[in-house]
């Protein structure tokens, strides 16, 4: 159906350039162009933001994308609260540019700050800190929502199923206009941070284990390529916000520095061989040896928090076959599933250019939230293997017999049934889309590959 407004047709792909696909364009200009579009109801719909899902999550072929970037309204901080509102196209990065001068830092942050907060919000982002803190949607505090049967403000206390299918339900409940945030107060944009190597998984699992409560950040890094014996080589990041007191004279005057635009820029995809297993030894040599012994030292808050931020387009580097990211989550006392991962992943000899751990507290309550208490392990690939696809579907067979999922704003190719058994409530998904989408406009690539809007 033509909705009679003013759209472009484009080639649309997430962060990873794996599956693009055609679809008409449509840019509102403020909230009322948002309800106005799904007023129209045209046949399918999703909304998005800065392209930052690694898949198909935010493309709609044949339908109607909503570019929601212009929904940049920022308020003031309520400094009792701690709060703001803020239009859901504003990204992190203009949002710390706007609060840390005055003493605010997001609640949680992802490994890149170019994400929207109504991306944020759909994906329900997760940091290094979700062991102390969730994900980004326990920290907001009410939504204001344009579904196709009209604009609602939703809380989790007065509609907690609306809220929870919102958050982390991949643009399918409607389209966010703008949210209410709860900040955090910082005294500096420095960061103490203390890096430990680690010749073992099984010692850096269980220091991991044993010093979550110590550090309000961690992270490892794994070399999946070079393994000898049963030793993998790991580095363990931790880091805290350094009060102001701790800062060097000569460190005093940016104690609040917020963070830079990216200063290097790929120009062009290069050819697929500058991803090998070969550069990613190298690179994993360079990491792990630049690390040193046990040491803690105060770092900016930018290369800590996003260090591939640094260089815009990075994901050009992967050459003109894109690259896949591939991210679990299972229990907490499933960590051979993690263990026997870095096996596959050394064994098929498929490099893996990011490898990083994380620990994850209890998870957020919606049928579609990724992060669950446990560990979650995030992995970069190259496509072009002819081992890949195998090596993925025998991860995905093993997370999911172990009760584990895959996050969903990563994934561009998990098979659709297994679905069901990685996220079990997705009939309380459907009913809450019965209530505010009936006639299910709200779809896109992905929850149609999945089969999770039909």
């Amino acid at each position: 159906m033509s909705t009679g407004l003013e759209t472009s047709r484009e080639l649309l792909c997430g962060w990873g350039r794996t599956a693009p696909t055609t679809s008409r364009v449509y840019r509102p200009a403020d909230d009322a162009d948002v309800e106005e579009v799904l007023a129209a109801r045209p046949d399918t719909l999703i909304a998005r933001g800065l392209g930052r899902s690694y898949g198909d999550a935010a493309q709609c072929s044949g339908g109607l994308t909503v570019d929601a970037t212009a929904l940049r309204s920022l308020g003031p901080v309520d400094a009792a609260s701690g709060t703001l509102r803020v239009g859901a196209g504003v990204s992190l990065h203009d949002l710390m540019r706007a609060v840390i001068p005055n003493g605010w830092f997001v609640p949680v942050t992802p490994g890149t700050r170019y994400v929207s907060v109504g991306g944020a919000i759909a994906a329900d982002v997760h940091g290094k800190n979700h062991h102390r803190d969730g994900s980004f949607a326990r920290h907001v505090s009410e939504l204001v929502l344009a579904t196709p049967r009209g604009t609602v403000t939703v809380s989790p206390e007065e509609d907690p199923e609306l809220f929870w299918a919102t958050a982390g339900g991949m643009g399918l409940t409607g389209i966010v206009l703008s949210a209410t945030i709860r900040l955090m107060p910082i005294e500096s944009t420095w960061m103490w941070v203390e890096n430990k190597p680690f010749h073992r998984l099984d010692d850096l699992m269980a220091e991991m284990v044993q010093t979550d409560a110590s550090h309000r950040y961690s992270v490892a890094w794994l070399d999946c390529v070079r393994r000898r014996g049963g030793d993998v080589r790991s580095v363990l990041t931790r880091g805290d916000h350094a009060p102001a007191a701790d800062l060097p004279s000569r460190l005093q005057s940016r104690r609040l520095e917020v963070p830079a635009d990216p200063r290097i820029k790929v120009p062009l995809s290069p050819p697929g061989w500058v991803v090998n297993r070969h550069s990613m030894r190298a690179f994993n040599e360079a990491w792990f040896r630049a690390s040193g012994p046990p040491n803690e030292s105060l770092k900016p808050l930018a290369p800590f928090f996003h260090p591939l931020d640094a260089v815009a387009r990075w994901n050009l580097l992967y050459g003109p076959h894109g690259f896949v990211q591939y991210q679990f989550a299972v229990a907490p006392d499933r960590g051979d599933v993690v263990e026997r991962a870095v096996n596959a992943i050394s064994e098929s000899g498929v490099p893996s250019f990011l490898a990083v751990l994380k620990r994850f507290g209890p998870g957020t309550p919606g049928p579609l939230s990724f992060a669950q208490e446990g560990w979650t392990l995030a992995l970069d690939f190259p496509v072009g293997p002819d081992a890949l696809p195998a090596l993925l579907d025998r991860l995905d067979d093993d997370v999911a017999a172990a009760g584990g999922r895959i996050y969903l704003a990563k994934d561009a190719r998990l098979r659709p049934e297994l679905v069901p058994v990685m996220y079990p409530r997705l009939g309380e998904m459907a009913s809450v889309r019965r209530r505010v989408d009936p006639e299910g406009i709200m779809a896109s690539d992905l929850s149609r590959r999945l089969g999770i809007s039909t």
